[in-house]
């Protein structure tokens, strides 16, 4: 979206050198996702890889058109997965990786050896404005969703679950009686959200969603998010040492919303 956000015109150049006038068909600023069209025959589409399946230390390719120089082809390692508080985004779940990224390679393809589509390249960390080993790519799984959100749609609707939460520190997991500092401690309930209709209670500290595990509470708000509203989903929760599971009906998260 960055790329694109203050265009009077979009313009996509192909590897043959045709030009086409793109449309935007819609854009999340929340997640630096936009969604571009253009009237075009004779054009291959990328297939997907399943990025929730990735491990660190797999081999990536980036492919960019940095400093102006198009067609540029870097190879690197996946370094970290669901990486978040970066900064960047509201919405953060980053593959980060060490393949040369540098500006002009944003919307460029993060690929695996097997030529499939694992994350969209999005930014770098840098002090100099230039490759130092750290960029960032947002997974195609979370770039999927958004995609059919902004096709169907012409905006991303994301879950609202309605509760304020918070990592687990060491501290906090020895005074709630848990083994590890994993998932997400609720520190409040919103009054009549789908929390509180579900029976979620302050204290509970959120452990799985939907059989995925939640690390932190970046990992369990992408999660929520990523499901939509008026989704149903199905939480682990750690309440005083014992484990429950609770079935909770999401609501929309408004634009203006502070809570998960």
């Amino acid at each position: 979206n960055h790329v694109i956000q203050d265009a009077d015109q979009i313009m996509v150049t192909l590897k043959d050198g045709r030009k086409f006038k793109a449309k935007k068909v819609g854009a999340d600023t929340q997640s630096d996702i936009a969604l571009l069209k253009i009237d075009a025959k004779e054009l291959t589409e990328l297939p997907y890889a399943d990025s929730d399946n990735l491990k660190v230390g797999d081999f990536v390719i980036a492919i960019g058109n940095p400093f102006g120089l198009t067609l540029t082809v870097t190879l690197g390692i996946i370094s970290a997965k669901g990486r978040s508080n970066v900064g960047i985004t509201d919405y953060e779940n980053f593959i980060q990786t060490d393949a040369a990224i540098n500006p002009g390679n944003s919307g460029g393809p993060l690929i695996n050896l097997e030529g499939k589509l694992i994350g969209v390249n999005t930014a770098i960390f840098s002090k100099n404005g230039g490759y130092q080993g750290i960029g960032f790519s947002v997974p195609v799984n979370m770039a999927q969703i958004i995609m059919q959100d902004l096709i169907a749609e012409g905006k991303v609707s994301r879950g609202w679950l309605g509760v304020g939460i918070q990592d687990v520190t060491a501290e906090l997991a020895q005074a709630f009686g848990v083994k590890n500092t994993k998932g997400s401690l609720i520190t409040k309930v919103m009054p009549s959200s789908p929390a509180e209709t579900a029976g979620l209670i302050k204290g509970d500290i959120v452990i799985r969603v939907n059989q995925r595990k939640v690390k932190n509470s970046s990992q369990l708000r992408n999660y929520i998010a990523e499901a939509g509203a008026w989704a149903d989903v199905t939480l682990e929760v750690i309440r005083e040492g014992k484990t429950e599971i609770i079935k909770v009906t999401l609501d929309e998260l408004k634009s203006a919303s502070t809570s998960t």
